[in-house]
């Protein structure tokens, strides 16, 4: 049966959701520009775009309800039903997986008793399966609430959503200190986020990452790069000539002792 139109947020709630969704919308030139931080507003509010929250985005920027809805389904980072305080994501995606990411998954599934998508009954962890975190040197990673939770195991996994779930401080690998969802939600939105020292402790990226990079300026650094799960070997220095995969070579850009003529059709002159 076709559903009714959703109701409307009360009245104090409306306005509050109002101002902020104002401030929001005069960022941009185009106000329709302002639909995705507007989903992350509305799923501040109630932890989920819920169909209220789908009528309020459509009012305030001139579109329709179907418009916003193929939005908020498209991206996964919009939850459209009820969730946990914490959204624990497990990277299933071939590095992570292969490392352990899908035992971290199944052991979780079963420690939780939750399948994917689904929250515990104290309504505190909703446990998901992650494409990519894209933090393949640290594999396998967990995330919550988009907080970086690196090199994990079944058994630390385990520790981390038992801790999430008892209320117990859980500090992230690197990044900003955890918030609920919903707290999260609003700082996605666009909006500062208030806690003393949150920015400040927003992480970059490890060395794993950046070795290319020393490599490709011609620093020196460890040969061997790999995740923090013990000391790596000292004292090695990268070769005197690092391979082609190693750093930038020669092209006919850089060498004309050496240039290219231009690239033909085969039979071509």
């Amino acid at each position: 049966m076709p559903q009714l139109p959703a109701p409307d947020y009360p009245a104090d709630v409306r306005a509050r959701l109002e101002a902020d969704a104002r401030e929001l919308i005069a960022r941009y030139p185009d106000g329709r520009s302002a639909l995705l931080p507007l989903l992350h507003l509305v799923q501040a509010e109630e932890g989920h775009v819920t169909r209220t929250g789908i009528r309020f985005c459509a009012e305030l920027l001139g579109l329709t309800t179907a418009e916003v809805t193929a939005v908020s389904t498209f991206y996964t980072m919009y939850r459209r039903r009820a969730g946990g305080d914490y959204q624990v994501g497990v990277c299933t995606n071939t590095l992570c997986a292969v490392l352990g990411g899908d035992a971290i998954f199944d052991t979780l599934k079963r420690h939780l008793d939750v399948g994917n998508g689904e929250t515990t009954d104290d309504g505190k962890v909703t446990l998901e399966h992650i494409e990519c975190n894209a933090a393949c040197d640290f594999a396998p990673v967990v995330m919550v609430n988009w907080e970086f939770f690196d090199n994990q195991t079944p058994e630390s996994a385990t520790r981390l959503v038992d801790d999430l779930r008892a209320g117990r401080p859980v500090e992230p690998t690197r990044g900003a200190p955890l918030c609920t969802y919903k707290e999260t939600a609003r700082i996605l939105a666009g909006f500062p986020d208030p806690r003393p020292g949150a920015v400040e402790a927003s992480g970059g990226a490890g060395p794993a990452s950046l070795a290319g990079l020393r490599l490709a300026k011609g620093e020196s650094g460890p040969a061997r790069v790999g995740p923090p799960r013990g000391e790596p070997p000292q004292g090695e220095r990268p070769p005197e000539h690092p391979s082609s995969h190693d750093a930038p070579q020669q092209t006919s850009a850089s060498d004309p002792e050496h240039p290219s003529g231009p690239v033909t059709e085969e039979g071509e002159g």
